[in-house]
């Protein structure tokens, strides 16, 4: 009998793993709407759709494996990290989809969430005020025109799988949309600073590094609170706290 595996749970949505199947489960409709219409769009690998009944859709496991995890070890070549790169860049080259994704939001309402954020932080004590003070000046220079491209919106290196220094597939979609292309660099290379250069090498075009490193102090200050009203831990070594204290 094959074994269901939790890869991850919380309020909003779970995936669980049944031998070589995935089912997501997600009360949200939309975000099943946007995940199969957006893989169905992306010139990249992804996994094949068993079935979909919502709440529920099926997926087919990927061969290969993923680059690590945010907080922990990657033991992946330089080639690996650039062909993730290049993968990016083709996804990011497509044309967008018509609808705006995770990394879409405006500067206007980015800064609102940002700064009630911060005070949160602050004032429940969650983390130091400088620290908090510091990146949100840093994140400054995230909140600017962008020009609209196809963005997967919660690029996280465990998203994407590889084999052989080639991606067979990326998952997890639901924040997929028109967006800010460096979030998206910016999300893939969060814990991972040291593999941004081989990211870059494969990607193949200038970027603004200081959009990047803004990128990455927006998303942590963003995502502490969350994670933990969720049971992540982002004070864990190499993550969020870790990407802030980085930053100073």
């Amino acid at each position: 009998m094959e074994e269901v595996e939790v890869i991850v749970a919380h309020s909003e949505r779970a995936t669980l793993r049944v031998g070589d199947v995935f089912l997501k489960v997600d009360a949200d409709r939309a975000r099943l709407d946007v995940e199969v219409d957006a893989m169905s769009l992306a010139p990249v690998p992804t996994p094949e759709v068993l079935w979909r009944r919502p709440p529920v859709l099926a997926i087919a496991a990927l061969p290969g494996a993923t680059l690590g995890r945010l907080g922990g070890p990657s033991t992946e070549s330089s080639a690996a990290w650039a062909a993730a790169g290049a993968a990016i860049r083709k996804l990011h080259d497509a044309p967008p989809p018509p609808w705006p994704g995770r990394a879409g939001r405006s500067a206007v309402a980015l800064a609102a969430e940002l700064d009630d954020a911060c005070a949160s932080l602050v004032t429940n004590g969650l983390l130091p005020a400088d620290l908090v003070t510091h990146n949100r000046r840093v994140a400054e220079a995230a909140l600017r025109p962008w020009t609209p491209a196809f963005t997967h919106g919660d690029l996280q290196i465990a998203h994407v799988f590889l084999d052989r220094d080639e991606v067979t597939g990326i998952i997890d979609w639901s924040e997929a949309g028109r967006g800010d292309a460096l979030y998206d660099l910016a999300t893939f290379t969060l814990g991972h600073e040291k593999h941004l250069d081989e990211v870059l090498a494969g990607y193949g075009a200038d970027v603004d590094l200081d959009v990047i490193h803004a990128w990455w102090s927006l998303r942590s200050l963003l995502a502490v609170r969350w994670l933990i009203e969720h049971g992540f831990d982002p004070f864990a070594p190499g993550c969020e706290v870790d990407v802030l204290r980085s930053r100073m």
